[in-house]
């Protein structure tokens, strides 16, 4: 094994983690509103929408024509492909209403999961073929970050050191040509919330996932400061019976991300998981008000659908309604922003799916 390699140019590297920094800049997090074409249909579908060109654009309209006070919280929107290319009414590139409101552009580049042979049900996540020229193209686009979802499953026998090791892998080769590209990857190792395996499990869990993911990080020569986490909180499986306390999910995620995860890294950009929007924003003020545990990276949120259900809810599809699914998505993104700064009042956001379950078993994006 040799010790020789090479960091990135230092231009590269300042603008990796210049990017980086100013997605996790105080009080702000992501939008991720990168809902493959089926995914979004479902979303439309709940509304009474087909699931059209034309709709998936009208509702992409609807959150990027938000007025700029949504940028005071929101520093990044993770796009699908098509919405990179998109246009709004009057002609105006999707891609230049979001950089006029001082928000960074990522673009989702995996391709989805697929079976993992020998396992019990577990996945790999493809797209590495032809990633370095799509980042190429997505960087000169306009494109400053990517994303990268790699899935495990908590059971009796999994996460498989199998799929564990591969999932890895794939996670830092991704980091690795994105970085090539000038893109910051946002690395996605998503333990899902199926199950009822309790907290303790769930933590111990991350932590073997994530010691694997920035191993394979450091055997990629990913340059770490030029990258941000997005993982789930440690929060125990949607049929366990017993229910942890905000402040408990908190602790356990803390102490997992201490254990493996390096100082290096700007931040974490925590995923919600099929939480309802009120409980992602009150587990991610309880991570950020827990004190005993050093916390040196930003703790933040990368919410999709915790940041959209009620947005969805109040636009319903009709043009006299934006304006209403606009209140509903400055309100959740203030309330996340205040909860990344542990300065978010329980309940002081009543969003009109607020407390709605947004679990969905086995997800996909």
């Amino acid at each position: 094994m040799t010790t020789y390699f090479n960091y990135p140019e230092p231009a590269l590297r300042d603008e990796l983690k210049r990017i980086a920094n100013a997605i996790t800049a105080p009080g702000k997090g992501i939008l991720a509103a990168d809902e493959s074409g089926p995914t979004m249909g479902k979303r439309l579908a709940d509304i009474g929408l087909e699931n059209t060109d034309d709709h998936r654009r009208k509702y992409r309209q609807l959150l990027f024509t938000t007025d700029k006070s949504y940028a005071n919280n929101v520093s990044g929107i993770i796009l699908f492909h098509e919405t990179v290319y998109q246009k709004a009414d009057d002609g105006t590139p999707f891609m230049k209403l979001i950089k006029d409101n001082g928000i960074l552009a990522g673009i989702k580049v995996d391709k989805g999961v697929v079976p993992l042979m020998g396992t019990e049900g577990e996945g790999t996540t493809q797209g590495l073929d032809d990633l370095n020229t799509r980042c190429a193209q997505y960087k000169k686009d306009g494109c400053d970050f990517a994303k990268w979802r790699c899935v495990l499953k908590i059971g009796k026998n999994t996460p498989s050191y199998t799929a564990i090791l591969e999932n890895a892998n794939v996670l830092a080769r991704y980091a690795s040509i994105c970085q090539m590209n000038g893109l910051v990857p946002i690395v996605e190792p998503e333990i899902l919330p199926d199950g009822d395996h309790d907290l303790d499990r769930c933590q111990k869990v991350t932590e073997t996932v994530l010691s694997f993911v920035y191993k394979a990080l450091a055997d990629h020569n990913v340059y770490l400061e030029g990258t941000l986490l997005k993982p789930n909180m440690v929060t125990a499986g949607q049929s366990c019976s017993k229910k942890y306390t905000p402040k408990e999910v908190a602790k356990a995620t803390v102490t997992a991300l201490s254990r493996t995860m390096p100082p290096a890294v700007p931040g974490v950009t925590f995923l919600s998981g099929g939480q309802s929007e009120e409980e992602a924003s009150v587990h991610l003020d309880a991570i950020n008000k827990l004190t005993g545990i050093h916390k040196p990276w930003a703790l933040t949120f990368s919410f999709g659908r915790a940041l959209q259900a009620s947005v969805l809810k109040a636009w319903g599809g009709k043009d006299e309604n934006i304006g209403a699914g606009q209140e509903q998505l400055k309100g959740r993104a203030k309330a996340n922003g205040e909860a990344s700064l542990g300065k978010y009042e329980w309940g002081s956001w009543k969003g009109l799916q607020g407390d709605q379950g947004l679990f969905i078993k086995d997800h996909t994006y």
